[in-house]
């Protein structure tokens, strides 16, 4: 019996949710950066999208965990998660000390980097299902049996 490792092409999955949500929270960022410089409430709004903004890298990092491990799915996404939390740590960091000449520029580069990712996810996923179906079909656990 042969075990389905990937959803079928053309339906979300939790990975490609979590990336949407952390491009989403990029954007709100980046408008409240603007607001941040022409209204008294800005401040306020960009603290709380950069605690939301923080929690969606974090869960982008858990999705390609557990499509990964459990899904049998390429360990790549976790490496592209993980160096977007990293950066997303040290744009929090810049956030607090109050350094706006590095912090801007890589609030640039990250919502740049989230749309790429976000734009490729559905191309790369289309590629792992079209492996899969050329791959000979693949067992897990299952021991095989001689006919008596």
């Amino acid at each position: 019996m042969a075990v389905r490792t990937t959803t079928a092409p053309g339906r979300l999955t939790f990975p490609h949710v979590a990336l949407a949500l952390q491009t989403l929270a990029l954007l709100f960022q980046s408008v409240t950066a603007g607001l941040l410089l022409t209204s008294s409430y800005g401040a306020m709004l960009h603290d709380v999208g950069s605690r939301v903004m923080y929690g969606a890298s974090m869960l982008y990092v858990l999705a390609a965990v557990l499509a990964w491990r459990p899904g049998g799915g390429s360990p790549r996404p976790v490496l592209y998660a993980t160096g977007f939390l990293v950066l997303a740590s040290v744009q929090v960091v810049l956030g607090i000390t109050h350094q706006p000449t590095l912090h801007v520029p890589l609030g640039v580069v990250m919502f740049g980097l989230s749309l790429v990712a976000l734009a490729l996810a559905p191309a790369r996923h289309r590629t792992l299902a079209r492996a899969e179906a050329e791959a000979p079909p693949r067992t897990r656990g299952v021991a095989s049996r001689q006919p008596a």
